[in-house]
């Protein structure tokens, strides 16, 4: 079974961890690729393409410019502590036990729209490039053309060594469109997390990023390997809805106290 995550816009590379464990990314050539795209780009275009502020899109500017092939904990953070949003508050990685940060090693990836698919362990420079940006590159008009079936190739060859052929999404609708449904080999379960607020049980953005990260926590701190397993989840009050739910869509639902 293997759970894929989408990364976080905000970064934290000021705090230090203590994992001595890392790895290499599997896409470098590839992200060098982009790199040298990003570079071209001024401030204004990159405000334009992320719909971010003059501040942000200088600041990436000078990321992209002072990004190194080269990836080593000198300049570089594991992925799944280098991230910094809604998701990864969820997941709390500084908080885990060894085995636990083993068994995200093993089941969890983070796509990216930089280094295509990241294990938590791989080493990462800052920077932000959403995987919905139309930058175009000698390959197409987006990341979606440049990345085409690499991110679901290298999935697939992650689940040869799973005892379930499962795929958990827990990914945003934009990061996931990265992996191609028709060439994955292996069954896709994605959970959806619904709130009740104004009478009726909703989607809620923030609770969903967080609700994704304690699922993934939920995984590694109960070992799970067969998708039923997810079923029991029940972090924060969550608990599965087998009435709404069906083959490929898990609905979790909770009812907080107004």
């Amino acid at each position: 079974m293997l759970i894929v995550l989408s990364p976080a816009k905000s970064l934290n590379f000021e705090t230090s961890h203590h994992n001595k464990k890392v790895s290499i990314p599997q896409f470098l050539d590839d992200a060098s690729e982009l790199i040298h795209v990003a570079r071209n780009l001024t401030s204004l275009q990159l405000q334009s393409m992320m719909t971010i502020s003059p501040i942000l899109a200088q600041l990436n500017v000078d990321r992209f410019s002072n990004w190194d092939r080269q990836h080593s904990s000198l300049n570089s953070k594991p992925a799944v502590y280098a991230f910094d949003g809604d998701v990864y508050e969820g997941l709390d990685v500084n908080s885990l036990e060894s085995k636990d940060l083993n068994y995200l090693q093993e089941h969890v990836n983070i796509l990216s729209g930089l280094y295509g698919v990241l294990r938590p362990f791989d080493l990462m420079q800052a920077y932000r490039l959403e995987m919905g940006s139309r930058l175009e590159n000698l390959r197409g008009r987006n990341l979606y053309a440049f990345w085409g079936a690499k991110v679901t190739e290298s999935l697939n060859d992650k689940l040869k060594n799973q005892q379930s052929k499962t795929l958990i999404n827990l990914a945003s609708e934009e990061y996931f469109k990265v992996v191609k449904p028709a060439l994955l080999k292996a069954t896709c379960i994605t959970p959806i997390f619904q709130d009740y607020k104004n009478g009726k049980y909703k989607i809620i953005s923030f609770y969903v990023k967080r609700a994704r990260g304690l699922m993934a926590r939920y995984c590694a701190q109960n070992n799970l390997v067969q998708a039923d397993q997810i079923k029991g989840f029940d972090s924060e009050g969550y608990a599965y809805c087998q009435e709404e739910s069906d083959s490929g869509r898990w609905v979790f639902r909770r009812k907080l106290a107004d």
